[in-house]
């Protein structure tokens, strides 16, 4: 799974969504690309899915890019702990997303074959997405 080498804190509050993403809000590399809807967080086994996707469909043609890392950490309570024990340990970790974030771009594959990957990639995440293209 992805996860950060190191980190300044080993716990962090989970924070809030205010704003649609200005930074990463275009295709910068492939043709295609997946944008998310919806705030969210998307955890590092999600991504870890659509990396597999990707490779098994990019084989040797096509190429894609990876634009969302997790370096959030989530943590959790056993089950049946009572409150006021303190905070949970890190269970794994998330990338926080924001609407109009580009999260995965492809390339190489043909107009059909890109729009199916993307389309089979946004299945396994647990944020609403749309297929985006460049204006050619």
């Amino acid at each position: 799974m992805l996860a950060p080498k190191r980190q300044k804190h080993r716990k962090q509050f989970r924070g809030i969504w205010r704003r649609i993403a200005t930074k990463g809000d275009r295709l910068n590399f492939g043709n295609y690309g997946l944008k998310t809807v919806v705030t969210g967080w998307i955890k590092d086994k999600e991504i870890e899915a659509a990396r597999v996707v990707f490779a098994r469909a990019t084989k040797k043609y096509g190429k894609f890019w990876i634009r969302i890392f997790p370096d959030k950490p989530f943590t959790k309570k056993p089950p049946e702990v009572t409150m006021g024990a303190g905070k949970g340990d890190v269970a794994y970790f998330v990338a926080s997303v924001t609407p109009g974030k580009v999260l995965f771009e492809i390339d190489g594959l043909s107009s059909q074959e890109s729009i199916d990957v993307l389309k089979n990639v946004s299945s396994k995440l647990s944020v609403k997405t749309k297929v985006v293209s460049k204006q050619v």
